[in-house]
């Protein structure tokens, strides 16, 4: 199992290139995600939706999408609820304090989708949500370490260096968790490395002396990583950040970023075209003068964002 010091670190494209490693060795390989939280859903064959991310990992290792791969998919809708999709279908809209009440009810269906896998698997790739160091809600967690240390499963542990801070995002997770948690992590990556490897190396005797856990590796930062679907809203920054990256373009389209915008990476295919220029503005800023287009993407909650664009 794959699990990180926080969001976005680079758990998703990892899973991913995992499953294709083990593809191309001709494993049967599949993902899986307990529990995920993000408005960028895919549809399944089966009739149901998951996660972007697992159908992408499901591309990556020679499968179709199933429910299965994602048994717990958690669409935010306005500031404190949810959409909660089980096995693929909508139950009900939740709290984030009603949903922590029955999340232990549903592990029984992410153990039950787990092992269905099993069933026709080789090898599965899990993938965990967030961080397992959010200590205040271990109690009853499905995501990470809930999950990984009641079957035994092995876990690695990523952390993002990219994003600064890893020695002490690495060690912090390792101080937080309880000992069977700790015990439950076999190794770690430092993920999305520049520049010279030889410079980090006492940062990485640092973390082993402090942990225990084995150094399994750098990973190098993927440029191209950026033209993979996004995940969740954190990706957003990303995108944002590289609209003034590109070269002058014909088309000059600007896109709102509402608060509860959705399936953002439907704009994935105009973001390859050399002709279009993407400009995704906050709350509050100014569109450009040259603008071609104005486009509104999907929202989760369509009353509050209307009320966010007319202020």
């Amino acid at each position: 199992m794959i699990q990180g010091t926080g969001s976005s670190v680079g758990k998703s494209l990892i899973v991913a290139g995992l499953c294709r490693l083990y593809k191309k060795k001709g494993f049967k390989v599949f993902p899986f995600k307990p529990q995920n939280m993000s408005n960028n859903a895919a549809a399944t064959i089966d009739g149901g939706e998951i996660g972007r991310a697992q159908a992408l990992q499901a591309l990556a290792s020679g499968i179709d999408p199933i429910t299965e791969l994602n048994p717990i998919l958690l669409k935010p809708e306005s500031k404190n609820k949810s959409q909660l999709i089980v096995n693929g279908k909508y139950k009900q809209t939740i709290s984030g304090k009603g949903y922590q009440t029955i999340k232990q009810s549903l592990l029984t269906n992410v153990i039950e989708s787990y092992k269905k896998i099993t069933e026709t698997a080789d090898l599965i790739i899990i993938e965990g949500a967030g961080s397992p160091a959010e200590i205040n809600l271990r109690d009853g967690d499905i995501a990470n370490m809930g999950f990984s240390t009641k079957l035994n499963i092995p876990t690695v542990l990523v952390g993002d260096i990219d994003r600064g801070g890893v020695i002490a995002s690495i060690v912090g997770t390792h101080a937080v968790l309880n000992t069977a948690d700790k015990d439950n992590i076999v190794a770690f990556i430092v993920n999305k490395f520049r520049g010279d490897p030889e410079l980090f190396k006492d940062g990485i005797t640092e973390v082993v002396n402090r942990t225990g856990w084995p150094f399994l590796g750098l990973i190098p930062y993927f440029e191209l990583a950026k033209f993979l679907p996004a995940e969740d809203s954190l990706d957003l920054e990303r995108i944002i950040y590289e609209k003034n990256q590109k070269p002058k373009k014909t088309i000059k389209i600007t896109i709102p970023v509402l608060g509860k915008i959705s399936n953002f990476d439907d704009i994935d295919s105009l973001r390859m075209q050399s002709f279009i220029e993407i400009n995704m503005i906050s709350s509050g800023d100014v569109v450009p003068d040259d603008t071609d287009i104005v486009l509104l993407l999907g929202s989760k909650s369509t009353i509050n964002d209307l009320i966010e664009l007319k202020k």
